[in-house]
């Protein structure tokens, strides 16, 4: 199973708007500037992520963004979910799909454990998390 690269700027994206201690919030292009992001590729994160109620604008129309919850409040699971339907490490465990092995097939289960592990996972993993995981990286660096 792979994450998709959508997926994994929306971590970065929102990681940096958790970082970001400004009442005034981060700009948009602040975020895709430090995250080696596109502005434009950007937008389309920004919008899921506060059509999702995971951001908001800090004030008015000239203002950054900023997190709605506390970053403990927010999983990578709720990052996630805000742009895809879920996770489902096969095409079998999906609710649409139909199966003639359904009920005779022992690698299902298997598959069905390992995709309830990541999910766990992910629900496991706060933005509070990642937020110490790169501070700890960042006092490395520096």
């Amino acid at each position: 199973m792979k994450f998709s690269t959508k997926t994994r700027y929306r971590v970065r994206a929102i990681l940096e708007i958790a970082m970001n201690d400004s009442e005034d919030g981060i700009y948009q292009k602040d975020i895709a500037a430090n995250q080696d992001i596109s502005y434009k590729y950007l937008d389309h994160i920004i919008t899921a992520l506060k059509v999702a109620g995971l951001v908001s604008k800090a004030g008015g129309r000239r203002s950054g963004y900023v997190l709605t919850k506390t970053p403990s409040e927010i999983t990578v699971y709720d990052v996630h979910n805000a742009f895809e339907p879920g996770v489902c490490v096969v095409d079998c465990l999906s609710h649409n799909f139909s199966c003639k092995r359904e009920g005779v097939c022992a690698s299902k289960g298997f598959w069905g454990q390992l995709n309830n592990q990541i999910i766990q996972y992910l629900k496991a993993t706060s933005i509070a998390d990642l937020i110490e995981n790169q501070v700890e990286l960042d006092d490395i660096v520096n």
